[in-house]
């Protein structure tokens, strides 16, 4: 099945080059089928890259998927059009009311910053307490992973003395997972930080499992079965390029820059990379769009309503408002 885009989102174009199935609204409403509502948090400075990236690994799913793109209220994206960003994004505040099958959420370059001093940390906090009432599933990435961890668990970040940086190979502690389904015991992951989370951080009663890690770049991922939340500490989203653009922006910038780790060929950078993570991308995400089909109410109205129960008598202070 294909996933629903906008007919003008710039990604349709690259995603229908690639041979991803991409349909319009008026081939959707033809399908007497239910889509799977996902929405997209994207908090990248380059959005339309991320958009194609996140995209093209829903798009691959055998069931149809409904992509809404949704932006943070009160922050101006400073990289993307504004004409872009007022024809596609919806902003959170219009859509928290809506109830969604998936929500993914992606990395901000602001890992160096302490939580409170992003300026935008509430809005986050709050779109965090609203996925335990309004999404069936939720996936965080890299900078929303960490803050995700730390807003749920309380697990601190820990700046780095250098940029963890490269292609980096990670264990599968726990093959029988469903979102490790068909995983080898070992696989590359790109990865860009300037901050971790840490194993030893994780709470005893917190029910996180640890699903991979590296020993030279720590904790990779992290199922939250109680969230109903993924942690991805890293980028398997990525293009076969984007660690080499980032490389070569930094580098214009201080020659001094370090190579991204085990990702060109014999560390020369002007050799262009492999890309050996493509399959695990799309591996991993066709395993959460299945774990949400077999879970998701079939209502859209019921998602989230045990939870909404629940959460709010747990923590009353973090009540979704009206």
């Amino acid at each position: 099945m294909p996933i629903k885009i906008p007919d003008l989102l710039p990604a349709r174009r690259t995603l229908e080059a690639e041979n991803v199935m991409v349909m319009g609204e008026g081939e959707a409403v033809r399908q007497d089928i239910r889509p799977l509502r996902i929405a997209l948090l994207n908090l990248m400075p380059d959005k339309i890259a991320t958009e194609v990236q996140i995209a093209r690994l829903l798009g691959a799913t055998p069931l149809q998927v409904e992509l809404t793109l949704v932006r943070l209220t009160d922050h101006v994206s400073r990289n993307t059009p504004h004409d872009h960003m007022a024809a596609f994004y919806r902003p959170w505040e219009e859509v928290r009311h809506e109830r969604f099958d998936g929500l993914v959420i992606t990395g901000a370059p602001v890992e160096h910053l302490p939580f409170s001093a992003v300026t935008y940390w509430d809005e986050v906090a709050r779109v965090l307490d609203w996925t335990q009432t309004h999404v069936h599933r939720t996936f965080t990435i890299c900078w929303a992973a960490l803050a995700a961890v730390h807003h749920f668990h309380g697990m601190p970040k820990h700046d780095l003395p250098q940029k963890a940086f490269g292609l980096y190979r990670h264990r599968t502690l726990q093959p029988a997972s469903p979102f490790l389904r068909g995983f080898p015991d070992t696989f590359r992951v790109p990865v860009s930080r300037w901050a971790e989370a840490r194993a030893r951080d994780i709470p005893a009663d917190s029910g996180l499992v640890v699903l991979a890690e590296c020993a030279e770049a720590g904790l990779c991922l992290i199922d939250d079965p109680r969230r109903r939340t993924l942690h991805l500490f890293n980028h398997l989203e990525y293009d076969t390029s984007t660690l080499a653009n980032e490389y070569f922006r930094d580098a214009a910038k201080d020659p001094r820059t370090r190579l991204p780790a085990h990702y060109f060929p014999a560390n020369d950078p002007s050799e262009p990379p492999e890309n050996r993570w493509r399959g695990h991308a799309h591996l991993l995400f066709a395993n959460w769009i299945n774990e949400i089909y077999q879970t998701t109410p079939f209502a859209t109205e019921d998602i989230g309503r045990s939870e909404e129960h629940e959460y709010t008598a747990l923590h009353p202070a973090r009540r979704p408002e009206p």
